[in-house]
């Protein structure tokens, strides 16, 4: 594999049973590109390993005052020289490269389960986890995968050295050859205590990740309540946490270190000491002597490779696991196949001559529908029961919430009698589009921003004006004058998650940018909290004119939307309460009439003990007379 193909088609079904099984799928796939680099790595270190034997050639030739073998030692070590940096030129990009599509091919992995599981995942798996995942534990698990080819060739040449020992000087060569696996094997001990505080260094370090991503995500609210001193004091603390643990982990790392260093110096001083003894009976000569001693400095070389394979899979190890987690989350009803089939999921097109599912919208969890065609109004006393609605109705089951009487762990909804969380991916994204409360905005131009999968029927323009952008684009072209000198407010630039503009402006572009690709079924989450009342009224009545003939779900509390609607529908309890128009259910249903106009409970309950029914009289008398 090439960088230049990344990224790849089709990133691969992984193997998530376990974070070591994952490593080895890993591998599995990147089986050519790790067998490349280990050619080359076998290519640099025996061209290393053939200096001794050059050295101890050059040295017996001095000895024995040979000019023509002293010539042809010297060429013996030009051309070592020459493969040393060939190999090793080509052994580092190969192994890097192996480093970089592991780490892509991982990016990619989670990339598509966080478009397959939307909104639910950061339910599921805390966000923390989630950014330490794609950060620092690809990069770990990429280390991984780029030391075993090293390791490999490190330890075939290791192999090959001890045997041409043995064959080319026995006395000395049984010494190293018993010698050097003992010093491989003599931090096995000290390898899984290291182990264990490399994975508490790790677990600090993902809930300290935690911790500040909850921080800087809640920092307005935290300055609002004047938390913020707090919960930057825990951060001080977990941060000196993971400190302490570093500190812990290098220690042992070092100690590791120390003892692969200090290990082979003393089987050279042996091997030294002992040839001396064995030159100065006469039984090998001092050339031989010197190829031992140079072949017996070089094995320090491997050795490293050695202690290298060991910490990069206990770095990589917890990471491996904790991706793993990640990656095995799914659908809960859909088919791997399924998830397949729907390809890495970076838009939602279907499947050529795949039929969309199509018709009424039903929630078995709360018996809400919404029937083909119509603007349904949907409202919920309770934010948590709407946002879990709306992730049901865009075809995520969701898992919790399920004690509170809300139809948590039910699942998704039903769109013409399908199940959307049984069909494919791409096919329910395609059939049913949900706009959280909380839109993102991308940064890149607006004319990026608008530019999704569509159906062609809503033009930007169109979008534009029905999510009421006016203000939007004058203030976008008046930007754009600074930055460009164009006035053509569709090349301005939008900065990260739109912090440049006011919340109402980002939440009428998210509108319109949903409006755009004009969906089958569109499920609108609190689509205009952040707007004023006039601006909504007409966001409103252009929402209800652009969507005529399409489903639409709007999660609202506010009587101006409402008063669109063709079906309103009460949520309460967890389940649909009451059906009709919003001038129905206000003046039949004191619990529908509480959460639309905020009246207190002791009101309520007055207006119980009273009857209610004066006052339900005289509200519709005031909507007549108003209508």
């Amino acid at each position: 594999m090439r960088i230049r193909d990344l990224p790849y088609p089709d990133p691969g079904l992984p193997d998530v049973r376990s974070g070591t099984r994952f490593l080895v799928w890993l591998g599995r796939n990147q089986l050519g590109g790790q067998i490349k680099a280990a050619l080359w790595g076998l290519l640099h270190m025996a061209a290393l390993v053939c200096f001794p034997l050059a050295i101890g050639f050059g040295v017996q030739a001095v000895v024995d005052r040979s000019g023509s073998r002293l010539a042809l030692a010297g060429a013996m070590m030009v051309g070592l020289t020459v493969l040393t940096a060939l190999g090793d030129a080509m052994l580092h990009r190969a192994a890097v490269t192996n480093w970089i599509t592991a780490a892509a091919r991982v990016q990619q992995l989670l990339a598509r389960k966080t478009v397959e599981l939307g909104s639910a995942l950061t339910r599921r798996v805390a966000a923390g986890e989630v950014v330490a995942v794609s950060t620092g534990d690809v990069e770990k698990i990429g280390w991984f995968v780029e030391a075993l080819s090293r390791f490999t060739a490190a330890a075939l040449t290791t192999v090959g050295l001890c045997v041409a020992l043995v064959i080319y000087q026995p006395a000395l060569g049984v010494v190293v050859a018993l010698g050097v696996p003992a010093l491989a094997l003599s931090v096995l001990p000290l390898l899984p205590r290291a182990a264990r505080r490399a994975d508490e260094q790790r677990e600090k370090a993902g809930r300290a990740t935690e911790l500040a991503s909850d921080t800087v995500a809640g920092l307005r609210v935290l300055r609002g309540i004047g938390g913020e001193d707090l919960f930057l004091s825990r951060y001080r603390r977990a941060s000196q946490e993971v400190r302490t643990a570093a500190v812990r982990s290098a220690r042992m790392w070092s100690l590791i270190a120390a003892v692969q260093v200090a290990l082979p110096g003393m089987l050279l001083i042996g091997v030294v000491w002992y040839g001396a003894v064995l030159a100065g009976n006469g039984r090998i000569t001092v050339g031989e002597l010197v190829t031992v001693y140079s072949a017996v400095t070089f094995l320090l070389f491997p050795l490293r490779h050695f202690e290298e394979i060991a910490m990069a899979y206990s770095f990589s190890r917890p990471s491996a696991r904790r991706a793993a987690r990640v990656l095995a989350l799914r659908r809960p009803s859909a088919e791997i196949a399924d998830a397949r089939a729907a390809g890495p999921g970076t838009g939602p097109a279907s499947g050529p001559g795949e039929k969309l599912p199509a018709g009424d919208l039903y929630d078995p969890a709360t018996g809400m529908l919404a029937p083909s065609g119509q603007l349904t109004a949907v409202v919920c006393g309770d934010p948590d029961v709407a946002g879990r609605m709306a992730d049901r109705l865009g075809g995520h089951p969701t898992e919790d919430g399920a004690e509170s009487g809300d139809g948590g762990g039910a699942p998704s909804a039903l769109l013409g009698g399908v199940a959307l969380d049984e069909v494919p991916l791409a096919a329910a994204r395609a059939a049913v589009l949900v706009q959280d409360k909380d839109p993102v905005l991308l940064s890149g131009t607006l004319t990026e921003l608008l530019d999704v999968p569509r159906s062609g029927a809503v033009p930007a323009r169109k979008a534009l004006e029905a999510a009421q952008c006016g203000d939007v684009l004058e203030a976008l072209g008046l930007a754009s004058v600074a930055d460009s000198g164009d006035r053509d407010p569709m090349g301005a630039l939008i900065t990260e998650r739109g912090r440049s503009l006011s919340g109402g402006q980002r939440q009428r572009l998210a509108l319109a940018r949903s409006l755009v690709t004009d969906p089958e079924v569109l499920v609108l989450d609190e689509p205009t909290s952040a707007v004023d009342s006039h601006t909504e009224a007409r966001i409103g009545e252009a929402l209800k004119r652009l969507r005529t003939g399409r489903t639409t779900v709007m999660f609202t509390s506010s009587p101006l939307l409402l008063d669109q609607a063709d079906r309103v529908v009460f949520v309460h309890d967890g389940v649909a309460a009451g059906v009709g128009s919003h001038r129905e259910l206000l003046s039949t249903d004191p619990a529908y009439r509480a959460v639309v106009t905020r009246e207190p409970d002791d009101v309520q309950e007055q207006d119980g003990a009273r009857g209610g029914l004066a006052e339900r009289e005289r509200i519709a008398e005031q909507i007549e007379e108003s209508a």
